[in-house]
């Protein structure tokens, strides 16, 4: 398995004075998830929780929806050769195979895609490709949010992560409850990951649909979260920082509540504001203006 992170010779400058150091920083390796022994996607991860991530990124492309779908995942041996000729296994090529029956979706030029940390999906060929249809209807079934446990999320995701601690260079997502009880919560180079994680961990313990959950993000809410979010039945995505505009579109069109800009009391509600008590005694600053 590779290492969260790693270690690198840095020269700092801090008021006029040079010295050298070693600096702890995040680790990025590409990860080659493969379906049914064919190659699929190609992304750039933090090595940990890769099954978690193999079966997560699958949920979100509408390949896997219930744990008894899926019959195994496992490494494949990497492409790093010893000096005495032997392959070692390098952790970074997964095989997810599906169980019998199970249909395998056509794996195309336009499937076949490379994904980044930073931009997630890319080299789709069209938006409509990106569109995949959701196994669950956004539940209606949600109690009101109150603004201050909106409010409490980030901070509280940032407590939790205990490698940002140390590298100051991770993504992070986090699982709420209604309450704001911290459910899950999963570090990524890439945000996309982060959530790939939390959802193929709950894929495997059979709590999808996520209907009673708040999905919160370090970062933008871009449309692939959004699409994220929405195939795993999150009624509620939150994000420290702004929305894209196809990101609001598919929260309007699927009855997502995206809201963004969360920071301490302020905060934006792009869609769904229904999920959100709006004027309720108690909540900071809750006024119609």
């Amino acid at each position: 398995m590779g290492r969260v992170t790693e270690r690198r010779r840095v020269v700092r400058l801090r008021d006029g004075v040079v010295s050298e150091r070693p600096d702890t920083l995040v680790a990025e390796e590409p990860l080659e998830i493969r379906l049914n022994g064919k190659p699929l996607a190609v992304t750039m991860r933090t090595p940990g929780d890769d099954f978690a991530l193999a079966a997560g990124f699958l949920v979100s492309e509408g390949v896997l929806g219930r744990p008894e779908e899926l019959a195994n995942i496992v490494y494949c041996a990497g492409a790093t050769e010893q000096a005495d000729g032997t392959v070692r296994n390098s952790y970074n090529v997964v095989d997810v195979r599906l169980a019998p029956g199970v249909p395998v979706p056509d794996i195309t030029l336009e499937r076949n895609v490379y994904t980044t940390s930073s931009c997630g999906l890319c080299g789709k060929a069209s938006l409509d490709a990106v569109r995949t249809t959701a196994r669950w209807p956004v539940s209606g079934d949600f109690p009101p949010l109150e603004p201050e446990v909106l409010a409490a999320l980030p901070d509280r995701l940032r407590a939790a992560q205990r490698v940002f601690d140390r590298t100051g260079g991770l993504h992070a997502a986090a699982l709420f409850s209604p309450e704001g009880e911290l459910l899950d919560l999963r570090e990524d180079v890439g945000r996309h990951n982060a959530v790939d994680k939390l959802v193929g961990r709950a894929l495997t313990r059979g709590d999808l649909p996520l209907s009673r959950t708040v999905l919160l993000v370090s970062g933008r809410a871009s449309f692939e979260l959004a699409q994220k979010a929405v195939m795993a039945g999150v009624p509620v995505l939150a994000a420290v920082s702004a929305p894209s505009s196809l990101a609001v579109d598919l929260a309007a069109e699927t009855g997502l509540t995206l809201v963004g800009f969360l920071r301490g009391a302020s905060m934006n509600i792009y869609a769904g504001e229904h999920r959100v008590a709006l004027g309720v005694s108690g909540a900071p600053g809750a006024r119609r203006a």
